[in-house]
């Protein structure tokens, strides 16, 4: 017994005979699985090695890049920028902001790209367009050689089918009132968001009651020939003129070149830049030029006479008949609308076209009401000429 201890205890203190019968051997299938997983691991390596050496790693990373070039794409680069037209012409400049936005215009007289000038018709209105079938066929056909504006109470929202040439043409707009500096803030407006399409280049003030007399081809052919852009501005001596004038305007604005003129005109792109960047006269027309002072008939035709006299032709291409009298123009409804009342219009007087004497100087007429669209699509073709 005392043998056996012995042995038992030096069996326990070596820790040989009585822990290692615990251990099993690592089992041989379990290597095999281990070997066949580092086998496969390093198979997969060497192709994918083999992969970019030969593709080339270039292709990869193009791979990666590539995936971001739209996001890039979304904003034009380069000269596309300037060149391209606001896609869509409702923003949210301030007026200080688009004033200033607009007034860049270039100084270099070439252009580097194809430029096909175009004329914008801005149209200064209350609220819907009554006439706009009859614009509608003026302007079919002629998609690149116009653009369109829309000025209207800020509360009315226009709304025209996907194909119609008045579509999302309006513009941001605020209220503008009869013979304050509102009409002239409106009309700087269209100005400025018109001039953001650098192929704008002849400026139609029109409002929803005005016509045109030709067709679209001859208009655009006599504003593109003028040497002059159409803007009444004469010196007017009696009460309606010289008599609205304010002694605190001066020195900015002398008397002597205190102007009268139609608010509806046709300018050019150099004359429309001139308007929006204007911050010398404003000011003097804001403050001393109110009611009875009606701004719109004397800002613009002053400061343009003092800025830029020999380009104004000094006359309007808009007709209308002051004959019945009273604050505004006639206005002419169903009744009126037969051939004699255009040749009253067409034969009614003489100008000078580029210093030569001809009968065409009116190329719009107003005031139309909204019962006059239907006789004007029937005669339009034969009087009008579309």
């Amino acid at each position: 017994m005392q043998s056996r201890a012995v042995q038992l205890e030096e069996g326990k203190e070596n820790g040989v005979s009585v822990r290692t019968g615990n251990y099993k051997a690592f089992p041989p299938k379990l290597l095999l699985v281990l070997g066949l997983f580092l086998a496969f691991a390093v198979t997969v390596f060497i192709i994918s090695v083999s992969t970019i050496k030969y593709v080339g790693i270039q292709s990869v990373v193009t791979t990666v890049t590539s995936s971001f070039v739209p996001c890039r794409l979304e904003e034009p680069s380069g000269l596309d920028r300037w060149v391209q037209p606001p896609a869509v012409l409702m923003h949210n400049m301030t007026d200080e902001e688009l004033l200033w936005r607009a007034s860049f215009w270039p100084l270099r007289k070439e252009y580097p790209f194809k430029r096909v000038p175009k004329i914008a018709f801005m149209f200064l209105t209350k609220g819907p367009l009554p006439l706009a079938l009859l614009w509608e066929r003026f302007l079919k056909g002629h998609k690149g050689l116009y653009s369109v504006y829309i000025h209207p109470h800020p509360s009315f929202t226009a709304k025209f089918p996907a194909n119609s040439v008045f579509h999302r043409r309006q513009i941001p707009s605020q209220v503008a009132e009869w013979g304050r500096m509102t009409m002239c803030d409106a009309e700087k407006r269209l100005l400025a968001n018109a001039l953001l399409d650098i192929s704008n280049e002849w400026f139609v003030l029109v409002s929803e009651s005005c016509i045109p007399l030709f067709n679209f081809t001859t208009i655009y052919s006599y504003l593109s020939r003028s040497k002059h852009s159409f803007m009444g501005a004469f010196d007017d001596p009696g009460p309606f003129g010289r008599g609205r004038y304010n002694q605190n305007m001066d020195p900015e604005v002398p008397i002597t070149k205190w102007r009268k003129g139609s608010q509806w005109f046709e300018i050019d792109r150099d004359l429309a830049a001139t308007i929006v960047k204007d911050t010398l006269y404003y000011p003097k027309f804001k403050e001393f030029c109110r009611p009875a002072c009606y701004v719109d008939e004397h800002y613009f035709p002053t400061m343009l006479t003092i800025e830029k006299p020999a380009v104004l032709a000094n006359r309007s291409l808009t007709w209308v008949d002051w004959s019945r009298g009273g604050p505004h123009p006639a206005t002419f409804g169903r009744s009126d609308i037969t051939e004699q009342f255009f040749g009253k219009i067409f034969d009614g007087r003489n100008c000078t076209y580029n210093g030569r004497n001809t009968s065409m100087c009116y190329l719009f007429a107003r005031k139309f009401a909204p019962s006059a669209l239907e006789p004007l699509l029937h005669i339009a073709h034969k009087i009008l000429g579309f």
